[in-house]
């Protein structure tokens, strides 16, 4: 009996044991079947987020890019004072810049000449390829005024930066040609995105072809007269914010293209800015 008793209770063992192995297989089983629902099943494992950098192992650098980037102007810029993309929002001196863009302008660019070379001042003209071309003779006053270039494009293309690399430097080439066609040996050191819309691209290319790019620091808004708002009243605001803004190192945005009322502030601004700042043309 005692050796019967025993033999049941062995084969009992074994029962048991045989059923926790199956239930152990069929679990297995089943979990494998399920991935995890953070990672998919085509995914050996889970990918950064797109909008965000995995960081770089500890004491490792990050990496650099492989492109090789030349420039051939070195570009200064103080910190805390780089407009978007690093363009130079200061003078980097405690001279103050004044610059006129989309010009030249067959009406207002000489008046703006004339007054220039009465208060003896020297400015910037971030010249538009399209109007260079039109007006030689107006680049050639600006160049016999002593005053800088500075490239604003062939047609103000306000998403000149988002381009393909080589339209890019076909667009720059082409508005300096412009200039050139009417002033062969000049100097043009200065790009303005159109809209001040710089990109690193538009930058490093700009840079590339010996240009540095240039924001600015005061915008009296010259280019946005409201339809109720009147030419004095216009004048008068942009007078206001000049002498408002304006600091030692200051770039000044004006232009001198179709906006009569700058040409009107400038009557009053000049005299009070020489008084006041070392006024020079980028150099």
């Amino acid at each position: 009996m005692i050796r019967l008793s025993h033999t049941r209770k062995a084969f009992a063992i074994s029962i048991a044991l045989i059923m926790t192995g199956l239930v152990g297989q069929a679990t297995a089983a089943t979990t494998t079947a399920q991935p995890s629902p953070s990672i998919t099943a085509s995914s050996p494992s889970p990918s950064p987020s797109p909008s965000v950098q995995a960081p770089a192992t500890a004491g490792e650098p990050a990496p650099k890019p492989s492109k090789k980037r030349t420039e051939s102007v070195p570009i200064v810029r103080p910190k805390g004072k780089t407009g978007p993309a690093g363009s130079l929002l200061t003078t980097g001196s405690k001279g103050v810049a004044l610059t006129f863009d989309d010009g030249p302008d067959p009406d207002l660019t000489p008046k703006l000449l004339k007054l220039l070379a009465r208060e003896k001042v020297k400015a910037t003209f971030c010249l538009v390829g399209t109007q260079a071309r039109r007006h030689p003779d107006l680049v050639r006053a600006i160049a016999k005024g002593g005053h800088s270039f500075c490239n604003h494009s062939w047609n103000h293309d306000l998403k000149l930066g988002k381009r393909a690399h080589h339209a890019i430097r076909a667009d720059l080439e082409r508005a300096n040609a412009a200039i050139r066609a009417a002033v062969p040996d000049a100097k043009i050191r200065y790009m303005r995105a159109p809209g001040g819309n710089f990109t690193p691209a538009l930058v490093r290319i700009s840079a590339e072809m010996g240009m540095h790019s240039i924001y600015w620091k005061v915008d009296p808004r010259d280019w946005e007269q409201q339809e109720t708002e009147s030419q004095h009243a216009h004048r008068d605001k942009i007078i206001r914010s000049v002498k408002r803004h304006t600091r030692p190192g200051s770039i000044v945005l004006s232009h001198d293209y179709a906006q009569p009322a700058t040409i009107d502030a400038y009557r009053t601004l000049l005299p009070w800015l020489r008084k006041r700042f070392h006024l020079v043309a980028l150099t």
